[in-house]
């Protein structure tokens, strides 16, 4: 994405903030609907086009007397009049279109132009006007909607932040989706994991894919460096792939491969738009609470089995008893353990899941806890508990965190048995940004001190031995002194069940013996010796002052 882009799009973000539109999630929301309509005008123009040529269909989203509704039509309107033909008009247009177009619809459902001021709105639409769309790949138009994300990530509203990209990026690799798996996130939010699940599946199959580090390749051009001359001052450089995607074989499979729901109709809305703007238009989102009785959900999405399952999901509150699923294994009001609990539930055989975890219900010592630890450990196989940094999600939050890494095994283990035979724990101690800082409302970057590369060179090894050779040693054994602390360890299943189910990496962790002393042991003792003379003689001295 150019400077001039950019550019544009701080002028709109800026131009809503003193405009009173200053909530991050209202004015991205707000510009999801402008972008929205402006697309569609675009793919319009494409229908028109391929009509008039004699290819294509005749489907029209705006047919007849309804082509006054498209962008094309009415953005040179100003005013009163273009406020209010954009509220009372297009938006209920819009949200009608129930059965030509339902994504559209559900999309405009409820919508509200929260931008009241005509003069702000008409300046907004004039820079939006001034982006093709259509000239643009789904990589740049995806890059758009990224920065606009950025601003999420400078508040936290109604605990609603976004799970750090180096984060993302470490679970979508060890689950590695591949095209024809269902992805689910249950609370997908602005659809990051989504994302990153699409950019990692066109990448592999795309016929030359290109790396990018975490930090976006606006950082690149802020160091005026190619990659390759970043990487080699800096080995430890986290990166993820992206692509075009031109060898996948059927799109549609592709976007009907995408499953995400979240409470929020905001975050709905965005994440709806994340993926239109990725080249996604029909993927499978709905909003439902899908901890609730009430979640307003399908009995068919309720049942529905995953291959893939990502998320990061809310764990700061608890759900009313009488709102609760029974359908879900956890009987607990937290929402950490319902949300863990519809994974075990939702994930097919062979599937595979990554889910972010609470440290404190690794080890919490409520039976709810432990039930579902045992749960999983013995209907799943947990190949892998990460710990990353504890402050991964600063400055908004400072709970410590597990990522955990589970597959459900293609058939039921025999009875008496459990699905995990060891689980493999690996410490992160840097995640390429700065544990301790906070600039600007975000850590800075520490691109050269960064352990998820290691982490997923470790991850390669392990997986490389049908995970039957895990890295690390075993444990709670004793190193011998000297050695440098370990990144990664294993336990059996045995030693865990005898734990109470604990899986809190640090429970685990081997331990460095202390160097044995130079000295002579006789030379200690004449030390003791003489100090407990000392203490002596200075008590029978103050027994004497006393006396006397």
């Amino acid at each position: 994405m150019d400077q001039n882009l950019r550019r544009k799009l701080d002028r709109i973000t800026d131009i809503l903030w003193a405009g009173g539109v200053t909530n991050p999630v209202t004015y991205i929301e707000q510009i999801s609907y402008l972008i929205y309509l402006k697309l569609l005008d675009e793919e319009e123009s494409v229908r028109e086009l391929q009509g008039r040529l004699g290819a294509g269909d005749d489907a029209r989203l705006f047919p007849l007397q309804t082509d006054r509704f498209r962008w094309s039509s009415w953005h040179f309107k100003s005013g009163e009049e273009l406020r209010n033909f954009v509220r009372d008009e297009v938006f209920p247009y819009m949200a009608s279109l129930v059965k030509d177009d339902p994504q559209v619809a559900e999309y405009f459902r409820d919508a509200v132009l929260e931008i009241v001021d005509p003069n702000v709105l008409k300046q907004v639409v004039d820079e939006l006007d001034g982006i093709d769309f259509r000239k643009l790949g789904p990589d740049i138009k995806g890059d758009i909607f990224e920065y606009l994300l950025t601003h999420l990530g400078q508040s936290a509203l109604n605990g609603q932040f976004r799970t750090p990209r180096q984060i993302r990026a470490f679970m979508v690799e060890m689950v590695n989706p591949d095209l024809g798996d269902t992805v689910y996130d249950p609370a997908c939010g602005t659809a990051g994991f989504l994302i990153d699940v699409v950019d990692h599946i066109l990448a592999r199959y795309s016929e030359e894919p290109q790396e990018a580090p975490i930090y976006g390749e606006d950082w690149l051009e802020q160091r005026g460096q190619t990659l390759d001359q970043v990487k080699k001052e800096m080995p430890r450089l986290q990166t993820y792939r992206k692509g075009a995607g031109e060898k996948i074989p059927d799109w549609s499979l592709f976007e009907a491969s995408i499953y995400g729901t979240d409470v929020s109709r905001q975050m709905m809305r965005i994440s709806m738009m994340n993926l239109v703007l990725h080249g996604i238009r029909r993927a499978n989102l709905k909003r439902g609470n899908v901890l609730s009785e009430m979640s307003g959900l399908t009995e068919e999405d309720l049942n529905r089995r995953y291959r893939v399952i990502l998320s990061n999901p809310p764990f700061a509150g608890q759900i009313p008893s009488e709102s609760i699923r029974q359908d879900l294994p956890s009987k607990s009001r937290k929402s950490e353990l319902r949300f863990l609990g519809l994974m075990l539930r939702s994930l097919a055989p062979r599937g595979r899941c990554a889910v972010v975890f609470p440290e404190g219900a690794l080890f919490g010592s409520t039976r709810a806890h432990k039930d579902l630890r045992q749960k999983l450990l013995r209907e799943c196989e947990l190949l892998a508990v990460v710990s990353p940094p504890a402050g991964v999600f600063k400055p908004y939050a400072g709970v410590k965190t597990s990522v955990l890494v589970f597959r459900r095994p293609a058939n039921e283990p025999a009875e008496g048995k459990a699905a995990t035979r060891r689980v493999w724990f690996y410490e992160i101690g840097n995640d390429g940004f700065d544990p301790e800082k906070i600039q600007g409302g975000v850590r800075p970057e520490t691109p050269d001190k960064n352990d998820i590369p290691g982490l997923l060179a470790a991850w390669d090894e392990y997986k490389s031995s049908s995970f039957e050779k895990p890295p690390g040693e075993e444990a709670n054994v004793l190193l011998d002194p000297g050695t440098d602390e370990p990144a990664c360890w294993w336990s059996s299943f045995e030693t865990i069940a005898e734990n109470d189910y604990n899986l809190a990496a640090s429970r685990y962790k081997p331990r460095v013996a202390e160097p044995v002393p130079d000295e002579d042991p006789a030379d200690l003792i004449r030390e003791v010796l003489a100090i407990e003379r000392e203490i002596t003689e200075g008590l029978e001295k103050l027994l004497k002052e006393v006396e006397n």
